[in-house]
């Protein structure tokens, strides 16, 4: 079965451009950032508690790299549920970042905070394919 997320081309700087998708967290609609190049999906610390009940973090050992740092202290915790579009993904053990600095560059330039962004842990799993023609995400298993 293939589960179809639609996707938007934002351009972000001259001729730069994140690929942007909604998603369900928890039944509550999010923004993430398609990115190919991170190896995992991480949530953004101040905004990832909008979507949970209770709010308990455990501490990462290991220092997050990419971003633009290889210093970056995480944290995790378990999202119930997410939800791609069907796809549904239950006790996901989410890497929690401060993700201020991608929020700020997007309020800088009048777009939308996002809640996290969308990785290689699972456009892998899932056998992603981007379609840009058609603006689409397929994600299958």
């Amino acid at each position: 079965m293939i589960y179809t997320l639609p996707l938007v081309v934002q351009p972000i700087e001259n001729d730069r451009f994140h690929l942007l998708t909604t998603i369900l967290i928890n039944n509550k609609k999010a923004l993430v950032i398609i990115d190919t190049g991170a190896s995992r999906s991480v949530f953004d610390e101040t905004r990832i508690v909008n979507f949970l009940e209770n709010q308990e973090f455990t501490n990462h050992e290991k220092l997050s790299s990419g971003l633009g740092t290889n210093t970056m202290t995480s944290k995790k915790t378990i999202l119930k549920y997410l939800d791609l579009n069907g796809l549904k993904i239950m006790d996901y053990e989410a890497t929690i970042l401060n993700l201020h600095h991608v929020n700020q560059s997007y309020e800088k330039i009048g777009l939308s905070p996002i809640d996290g962004i969308l990785g290689g842990d699972i456009l892998t799993e899932y056998k992603a394919v981007i379609d840009y023609k058609n603006t689409k995400l397929d994600l299958s298993f």
